[in-house]
C-alpha cells in the first residue's frame, strides 16, 4: 500500500479561512476542490434549478394531466435503498400534490430480476393503472416500456443509470444521463431525480391554478428520504447532492423525519439528533437494502411511507432482523469466497488482474457485498456469482461486480460481450459496480475473458493500492469537539471523509474482540499518547510506521476520548 497526501491549493484554503471557515475544514475542503465559501452554503435556494433537467416539463404535464382526470398511477421501484426511498418520495409527494390513486410495485430480485420487464408491465396493467412511473430504473427497459405501451399504459421513466444504445419509447424520460441533457449534476440519485420531478410538477400545478405560491404543498419534508437514498446509493456527492444531503440531515437532527426513519435509527441503536452521513450509509441504508436482498423490498417501502409510528417500529424491527440474517450469510460467503480467491494467487502471492468467484451454495442477494469485500482485500476488479433462484433459470449464474479506480466495469463487460457474444446473457451497471447473468457452463470463459481485459487495461501503478489522506494532523486538533465538527459535515462518495496520516511510534498492541480479530494499539504521536484500533486486522505493527486513520470518539463511563480508527499502513514511512 502507498499512502499519499492530497494536494491543498494554498490560495483556496486561505480564501476559505478568510471567509470564516475553520482552518482545518478550510484545508479539507480546498483539497476536495471547493473554491469559495459560497459552495458551502447549503441553502435550498442554491439547488440547481429544475428547468435544466431534460424531460422534466413533459413529465410534469403527464403527471398533472393524470391528477386532473383522477387517473390511477403505479410506481415501479428498484429493490435497493435508492429505489425504496425514491418510491416513498413518489408516493408521499404525489399524494401531497393531489393524486388520489397512487400505488406501487417493486420487482422481486430473484423472481423478476431488475427493472421494468414485460411481465411487470402486465402486472401493473392488471391492477387497473393508467400511468406507470418508474423510479431508479427504466432507462434500459426497452422491452418493458414497449409492453406497457401495448397494454394501453402511459409511461414515465425516471432514472439516473446510464442508458444503452436505444432509449425506451416512454411518454417522457427524466434522467440526467440521457443524451442531450445539460443538467449540471450527472450524479443525481434516483431519489433526487424523483424530487426534481415533484418540484416541476408543483410548478405545473401552480401554473394551472390548483394552488398559489402561498398555499402550495411543501416538499421539504421529503428531504430526509432524499438524503438517505443519495448517500446509500454511493453516488458522487457533488455540490448539488451535498446540499440535498445537508438539508436532509438538518431535518433528521431536528426530529423532522418520517416515522420509519426514526424507527430505523432506534433499531440501529443510533441517535437521530447526532445523525451523520455515516448513519445513512452504514446503519439505515443496509437495513433497507437487506429487505431487497433476502426478502421483499415492500417491507422497506412500507417502513418509509407509513405515518403510523407503531407500524413503523414493527417494520424497522423486521428489517433489523433481516439485516442480521444478511450479515450471517455474508460472513459465511465471504470466508468461502476468500478461500477460493486465495487459491487463485500466483507463486508470489499476487492475485490475478481480475477475480471471479463462484460457489453453488452462494446466495445471489449478497454477491454484491461479498464482491466489495474481496475487491477491498485484493485490490482487483471482482465478480462474485451465485446460482440464479429465478424460476425457469436453472443453470444460470447471477453475478455482481465491484471495481477499482481506473477500471470501468461496465465497459469491461461490454468488451467481454463483444469478444464472446454467447457468454453474457444480460449485463449492466456503472464504472465501479455492475451486474451480469451467465450460463453456469460459461463461468470459466467469463473468468478468463474478464482477466484478459484487466490484463490489457491495468498497469502496475493502477494495481498498487493507493490510500489518499489529508496528511498529518496537529495534536491540538485531537479534541472531541473538533471530531464532532468533522462528523457534522457532509462526506461521502467523491467527497471523501477526512483521513489523516502520521508517522508514529508503537508503544503497545494487543488483539481484542470476541474473535480476537481487532488490533488495539497505543501510539506516540508527536510526543503525545494516542489510542488506536484497527478493525479486522490481526498482524502486529512494526515499532515505527506510517498510519492512515480516521478520527472517532470512544465513550466510556461518561468520558469522551479521541481515538484513531486505522485504515492502512505503510512500513518504513
Amino acid at each position: 500500500m502507498k499512502i499519499i497526501t492530497r494536494d491543498v491549493p494554498p490560495r483556496q484554503a486561505w480564501a476559505l479561512e478568510q471567509a470564516g471557515v475553520h482552518p482545518l475544514l478550510a484545508r479539507l475542503y480546498a483539497a476536495r476542490g471547493v473554491r469559495s465559501a459560497a459552495e458551502l452554503d447549503d441553502g435550498l435556494r442554491h439547488l440547481l434549478p429544475p428547468e435544466g433537467l431534460k424531460g422534466l416539463a413533459p413529465a410534469a404535464r403527464l403527471l398533472a394531466d393524470a391528477i386532473a382526470r383522477d387517473a390511477r398511477i403505479c410506481i415501479v421501484a428498484d429493490y435497493d435503498c435508492d429505489g425504496a426511498t425514491a418510491c416513498a418520495v413518489a408516493l408521499r409527494g404525489l399524494r401531497l400534490l393531489g393524486a388520489r390513486h397512487v400505488d406501487y410495485l417493486v420487482p422481486d430480485r430473484v423472481v423478476d430480476g431488475y427493472g421494468l420487464t414485460p411481465p411487470i408491465a402486465q402486472r401493473v396493467a392488471a391492477r387497473g393503472a393508467d400511468l406507470l412511473v418508474t423510479v431508479d430504473n427504466g432507462i434500459a427497459s426497452v422491452a418493458g416500456v414497449a409492453a406497457a405501451k401495448a397494454l394501453g399504459l402511459q409511461v414515465l421513466v425516471t432514472d439516473h443509470h446510464l442508458p444503452g444504445s436505444e432509449l425506451p419509447a416512454a411518454d417522457a424520460i427524466v434522467n440526467p444521463n440521457q443524451p442531450g441533457c445539460g443538467f449540471a449534476s450527472k450524479a443525481l440519485a434516483g431519489v433526487g431525480v424523483m424530487l426534481y420531478v415533484l418540484m416541476q410538477l408543483r410548478t405545473e400545478l401552480r401554473a394551472r391554478g390548483r394552488f398559489d405560491a402561498a398555499s402550495q404543498p411543501r416538499l421539504e419534508p421529503l428531504l430526509p428520504l432524499v438524503a438517505l437514498g443519495t448517500v446509500a446509493d454511493v453516488v458522487p456527492l457533488d455540490e448539488n447532492n451535498r446540499r440535498l444531503v445537508a438539508q436532509g440531515l438538518k431535518r433528521v437532527r431536528a426530529g423532522q423525519m418520517p416515522a420509519g426513519m426514526a424507527a430505523l435509527f432506534a433499531a440501529a441503536g443510533r441517535k437521530a439528533q447526532q445523525a451523520a452521513t455515516f448513519d445513512f450509509g452504514f446503519a439505515l441504508g443496509p437495513r433497507i437494502n437487506a429487505a431487497g436482498r433476502l426478502a421483499d423490498m415492500t417491507l422497506g417501502i412500507e417502513c418509509l411511507s407509513t405515518d403510523d409510528t407503531g407500524r413503523a417500529r414493527e417494520l424497522a424491527q423486521q428489517l433489523d432482523a433481516i439485516n442480521r440474517e444478511r450479515r450471517e450469510i455474508e460472513g459465511g460467503m465471504r470466508e468461502q469466497a476468500l478461500q477460493i480467491a486465495a487459491g487463485l494467487l500466483d507463486v508470489d502471492e499476487a492475485p490475478p488482474p481480475a477475480i471471479s468467484v463462484f460457489d453453488g451454495e452462494f446466495h445471489e442477494g449478497v454477491v454484491g457485498i461479498v464482491a466489495s469485500r474481496l475487491k477491498d482485500q485484493f485490490h482487483r476488479p471482482t465478480f462474485v456469482f451465485a446460482p440464479s433462484a429465478a424460476p425457469g433459470h436453472t443453470h444460470e449464474l447471477k453475478g455482481s461486480g465491484r471495481s477499482i479506480p481506473g477500471f470501468h466495469l461496465r465497459d469491461a463487460l461490454d468488451l467481454v460481450a463483444k469478444r464472446h457474444p454467447d457468454v453474457l446473457l444480460r449485463f449492466g451497471g456503472h464504472a465501479m459496480a455492475a451486474g451480469c447473468t451467465i450460463a453456469e457452463a460459461h463461468f470459466e470463459v467469463f473468468e478468463q475473458a474478464l482477466a484478459q481485459v484487466a490484463q490489457e487495461w491495468l498497469d502496475a501503478a493502477t494495481l498498487l493500492r493507493r490510500l489518499e489522506t489529508d496528511g498529518p494532523l496537529a495534536p491540538e486538533y485531537l479534541r472531541p469537539d473538533l471530531v464532532d465538527m468533522l462528523a457534522h459535515e457532509v462526506w461521502g462518495q467523491g467527497f471523501a471523509p477526512p483521513t489523516f496520516s502520521d508517522r508514529v511510534q508503537v508503544q503497545s498492541q494487543r488483539l481484542v474482540g470476541e474473535a480476537k480479530n481487532h488490533l488495539q494499539v497505543k501510539l506516540l504521536h508527536q510526543g503525545q499518547p494516542v489510542d488506536a484500533i484497527w478493525f479486522n486486522h490481526t498482524e502486529p505493527l512494526p515499532q515505527q510506521v506510517l498510519l492512515a486513520y480516521r478520527l472517532d470518539i470512544n465513550e466510556w463511563r461518561g468520558e469522551r476520548r479521541v481515538q484513531w480508527l486505522v485504515e492502512g499502513m505503510q512500513e518504513g514511512g
